[in-house]
């Protein structure tokens, strides 16, 4: 008969179970909301995770640290005393004439130790108002007391939504302009995949050096050109309480836009990347105004397009194929020329070659509008006609469906 297994031997075998389900990998796999992450935390801005609970905000943040190779330091703010980000009053020999000096918890001292490092702040929404007025100076100057945190620690805090936390609070606005406020959300296929064994790497963004002064004064023009003609969004303080612990747009808040947006820019990330990025900094609103007008910095010129009709490159996207032709037609109307006319017909039919006919309804018909008695119809009339025509009907019969729908519905 066998002998019984000992009771630490039967650990020993759990442990060795354990160890298997631990072995997982990595592999390089596109993740916008990973990618912006990594951009905010090379960019040296602290950044706050929102999401559900169990989603891998901590999981996320412990792979992070670890591509990084930067030492991972948790801190549960919401079970800490505000002494402990402020600095604990100690009492020397002669405090009439040194003061009172404030002691750094031991975590901030082995920060400073290290020279590097992934301060963790978990659980925020949970940290009562006095706790998070003491973190204005940790996440804002990276001081505790009298301690200052080095260069090469990084801030990344996590959240619940307040309908979620147990006992939560509203961030204070204060707390929340100092922040990147990402959404968390998890892939399915990245949990499925990860469950499997492999998980998304983390990688610090690829800056080319040569485009950094470009990012730069590219980043520069995008902000100043839109609070140029919206000077209201330079400081816009929500209303509600819940707004008002999020992304809202301040100078502050438009620095560090601008700083992401050069850093974007450098790396060559997406413009989804990009867009994660700004809303979470400035608000979905601002943000999205931003990502507009970005948008429009980068087209073409419609004198350039009106003297050149046959090089023309036009947009891929189609609003802003639109905003391009409506634009040229524009010109035509403030400077109507007859070369100028047949020119811009010239770029309509180059855009019905290259793209949907949807976008050319509203600039042809206006262009038509425009010719003068003694113009000539130009054979591009002829091609445009019959596809206007028809993307009309077409939009019409669309419309008949939509109405029908409605009504079946409704019944």
């Amino acid at each position: 008969m066998p002998m019984p297994m000992p009771a630490h031997a039967r650990l020993d075998v759990a442990r060795q179970l354990l160890d298997l389900l631990g072995d997982t990998r990595t592999e390089p796999r596109p993740d916008d909301q990973l990618e912006a992450l990594t951009l905010a935390v090379a960019a040296d801005l602290p950044v706050l995770l929102w999401g559900e609970p169990g989603i891998g905000k901590t999981a996320a943040l412990n792979q992070l640290a670890e591509a990084l190779d930067l030492p991972l330091t948790t801190v549960i703010a919401s079970v800490h005393e505000p002494s402990d980000f402020s600095g604990l009053p100690i009492v020397g020999d002669d405090p009439a004439q040194q003061g009172v000096p404030l002691a750094p918890p031991d975590w901030a001292v082995r920060l400073v130790r290290a020279g590097r490092g992934l301060l963790f702040l978990d659980e925020l929404s949970t940290a009562p108002p006095a706790v998070q007025a003491a973190l204005l100076r940790l996440v804002l100057e990276r001081r505790i007391g009298a301690l200052q945190l080095p260069p090469g620690v990084r801030i990344v805090a996590a959240a619940n939504p307040r309908s979620s936390a147990a006992d939560g609070w509203e961030l204070s606005p204060p707390l929340a302009n100092r922040f990147v406020h990402l959404q968390w959300v998890h892939d399915h296929e990245v949990v499925v995949r990860g469950l499997g064994g492999v998980w998304p790497v983390a990688t610090l963004p690829r800056l080319d050096p040569a485009a950094l002064p470009a990012a730069v004064a590219f980043a520069r023009r995008a902000v100043c050109e839109l609070l140029t003609v919206r000077p209201e969004l330079v400081h816009r303080l929500p209303t509600s309480e819940t707004k008002r612990g999020g992304a809202w747009p301040s100078p502050r808040s438009w620095d560090m836009t601008l700083r992401l947006i050069a850093f974007a820019t450098a790396a060559g990330s997406s413009r989804e990347v990009l867009s994660l990025l700004v809303r979470g900094t400035v608000g979905d609103g601002p943000g999205l105004e931003l990502m507009a007008s970005m948008d429009r910095m980068d087209l073409p010129d419609p004198e350039q397009l009106l003297a050149d009709p046959a090089g023309a490159v036009l947009p891929e996207r189609g609003d802003l194929r639109q905003v391009v032709l409506d634009g040229v037609v524009a010109a035509v109307r403030n400077r109507p020329e007859r070369a100028r006319w047949d020119a811009a017909w010239a770029l309509l039919l180059r855009a019905l070659e290259s793209g949907a006919p949807d976008v050319l309804v509203v600039p042809a018909t206006t262009l038509a509008s425009l010719r003068r008695e003694d113009w000539e119809v130009p054979e591009a009339i002829e091609h445009l006609a019959s596809t206007v025509a028809l993307s009309r009907r077409a939009d019409r019969a669309a419309g008949r469906v939509a109405a029908r729908t409605n009504v079946t519905a409704g019944r």
